[in-house]
């Protein structure tokens, strides 16, 4: 895969996903490799990782939102990150001139690896939670 997918539910997929995400969650909840069995009887052996990935767009899909799948070697345009994040572009070039997201230029054009946004949205979320806790701790 090489550049972005985005997947949008229809409304049957949103109920198809609702039902099936408990059982991919009991399945992520065992050891070993997964097996998923196919109608047609094929089975196939699965990393738990992949299965994850699976249950978050699932998850995504029960609730009726569209999930974009990208490489995480993928570069992206300062208005295709700003997207991503869900962000201004203006804002999100202030992150990147204050060094909190990587980049790289090419030309004059600034260069957004999508691994440097998940880092970023990490970080971001442990920061929020810390702070939320703070509050919490003080009432």
């Amino acid at each position: 895969m090489s550049a972005e997918t985005s997947l949008v539910p229809e409304p049957a997929d949103a109920e198809l996903a609702q039902s099936a995400l408990p059982e991919l969650e009991d399945a992520l909840k065992s050891d070993g490799p997964v097996h998923l069995r196919f109608g047609d009887g094929a089975d196939v052996v699965v990393p738990r990782t992949a299965l994850a990935a699976l249950a978050e767009v699932l998850s995504s899909f029960a609730q009726g939102e569209g999930v974009a799948v990208l490489p995480v070697q993928s570069e992206l345009t300062t208005q295709q990150a700003a997207d991503a994040l869900n962000v201004s572009r203006p804002f999100l070039i202030g992150l990147l001139e204050a060094g909190k997201i990587e980049y790289r230029t090419v030309g004059t054009h600034r260069r957004v690896r999508a691994a440097s946004l998940v880092a970023y949205e990490r970080e971001d979320s442990a920061r929020r939670r810390a702070a939320a806790d703070a509050l919490t701790a003080e009432g």
